[in-house]
């Protein structure tokens, strides 16, 4: 049953999802300029505008990190992608299943958690590495009968 009466829950999902936008837009100039890596990325993928970074966890403000239960810490990376519709940008509800396969060989499979902040739908995935590892991440993105495969690399460093 929805409600239409003010909701400190509602207010306060809204409010954090305005800082994480904010930070995510912080740490986006912040890495440019600190070499660490490149800011987010985008690729046309048929009927999709998708929008993918990833970055050491550390760089993530510890308040959000706690309220989004994600591990922060010198060794845990993070996957951010989010998918518009190419025609309105408005943001689409898909599955993403993916893996990051590292120079050596070895596959880690990544498990994304749907964020919802409003009209905007972010998937969140987090994974282990060492210093100068590099992966390459190969994610299907789906959406009823459409599948987009998405690939791109990034060499992570321990602050």
């Amino acid at each position: 049953m929805k409600s239409s009466s003010f909701s400190l829950d509602k207010w306060f999902g809204q409010l954090l999802g305005a800082q994480i936008r904010l930070t995510l837009l912080l740490l986006s100039v912040g890495l440019l300029s600190a070499g660490q890596a490149s800011a987010e990325q985008k690729t046309q993928l048929g009927p999709w505008d998708v929008h993918y970074i990833a970055m050491p966890s550390t760089l993530i403000d510890p308040a959000i990190a706690k309220a989004y239960q994600l591990e922060r810490t010198k060794f845990q990376g993070l996957v951010n992608i989010s998918v518009l519709k190419t025609a309105d940008l408005s943001a689409q509800q898909v599955s993403i299943e993916g893996v990051a396969k590292n120079l050596l060989g070895q596959q880690k499979e990544l498990v994304f958690r749907e964020v919802v902040e409003g009209k905007a739908i972010y998937y969140l995935a987090q994974l282990p590495y060492r210093n100068e590892e590099r992966f390459t991440f190969t994610l299907q993105i789906k959406q009823g009968d459409v599948s987009q495969q998405l690939q791109f690399t990034h060499t992570f460093y321990v602050d």
